[in-house]
């Protein structure tokens, strides 16, 4: 009976073991289908370009505001009553037209008195060098009156100099943008009275980006549209160009002048610059090749074997339907357009490019 019992044991055992034993041979059958069925799948199509490296202008517009490149804060470097402000806001002026006077009453009296210090001490001087011929005099004194006609001179220069502050005559050429005070107002010191803007050049400044401003020169020529005058394209030439650039925008300030300004153009108007840069030679490819992860830009490259491969890329500017490729390609690597959906790096790829054609 033992016997039998074991026997059945035996059997039982031998029975499972040959089970897992056909189990493990059908999985590494399904294993090895399946690696023969992945084996017979086509390459994905896709289509391509070819990195190409070309001479380029690259074109874009910016804005910005009209204002005056010229402007001039007029103040009073003497204080008194305002007897005289002619002009006011929107007031043609004409370089050497007089723009304010002021009481000039007592510094004109204290000039006069000045001017009989000075006389007196020149009659000082004269008797005592006549003396001294008879040496009838000291040299000190002859020193002393030399002295006091030294400051009678310097103080009658000082107010000859301050009575010219009561009268101020303009610099420029232009209009009265600002007038800040009125006839009889007395004005302290240094007190802001009319603001002057030169309306025959303006200049506007232009937030342009870093990667744009080594293409452009002092001198360059760029169209300008004001909103104001929607008829007309005017011309500017680029003035000056901002050595830094702004850390947070990675953009520099461009200024363009115009000059002369046209009919009609004033300070605070909006414009549109449309900036063309001189000729240089970029490395290129299609904008639909570009991809985004949270690593940054790449795109997919095809090696010589078919195989489509991820490639991380520094761009830089954009050229319509095309964008430039600082760092990671070389020139004449195929890159992937189209036929995105479901590639991966190290997928087996195939192209439905015609001979010769690289979009």
């Amino acid at each position: 009976m033992i016997r039998t019992v074991n026997l059945i044991k035996s059997s039982a055992r031998i029975g499972i073991i040959i089970a897992f034993s056909a189990s493990l041979l059908a999985c590494s059958d399904d294993a090895e289908q399946a690696k023969s069925k992945r084996a017979k799948r086509p390459a994905q199509l896709v289509e391509y370009a070819t990195v190409d490296i070309r001479p380029i202008q690259h074109k874009s517009q910016r804005t910005g505001t009209l204002k005056a490149r010229k402007t001039i804060r007029i103040f009073n470097q003497e204080e008194g009553s305002l007897t005289s402000l002619p002009f006011y806001e929107g007031d043609t002026i004409k370089v050497g037209d007089i723009l304010l006077e002021i009481d000039d009453k007592l510094l004109r009296a204290q000039f006069d008195k000045a001017k009989a210090t000075l006389k007196q001490a020149q009659q000082d001087l004269r008797r005592l060098q006549k003396l001294r011929k008879k040496r009838l005099v000291a040299e000190d004194e002859i020193n002393r009156a030399r002295t006091a006609l030294n400051v009678a001179e310097a103080e009658q220069r000082v107010l000859a100099t301050r009575l010219s502050y009561t009268s101020l005559a303009s610099p420029i050429t232009g209009l009265v943008s600002e007038r800040l005070a009125e006839t009889g107002d007395v004005a302290p010191r240094h007190t802001h009275l009319l603001t002057l803007i030169d309306t025959e050049t303006l200049i506007t400044e232009v937030s342009v980006s870093g990667l744009l401003i080594p293409a452009l020169n002092i001198g360059d020529t760029v169209d300008i549209q004001i909103d104001a005058l929607p008829d007309q394209i005017v011309q500017g030439k680029i003035l000056r160009i901002h050595p830094t650039l702004n850390a947070s925008t990675r953009n520099g300030i461009v200024e363009i002048i115009l000059d002369p300004a046209p009919s009609g153009a004033r300070p605070g108007q909006f414009c549109r610059v449309n900036l063309l840069s001189s000729i240089t030679e970029r490395k290129l490819i299609p904008f639909t090749a570009l991809r985004q992860d949270n690593n940054g830009s790449y795109v997919y490259f095809i090696n010589d074997k078919n195989i489509a491969m991820q490639k991380p890329v520094t761009t830089g500017l954009r050229f319509d339907t095309r964008i430039e490729v600082i760092t990671g390609l070389k020139e004449g690597q195929r890159i992937i357009t189209k036929g995105f959906v479901g590639i991966k790096h190290g997928k087996k790829v195939r192209t439905a490019n015609k001979p010769n054609q690289t979009p």
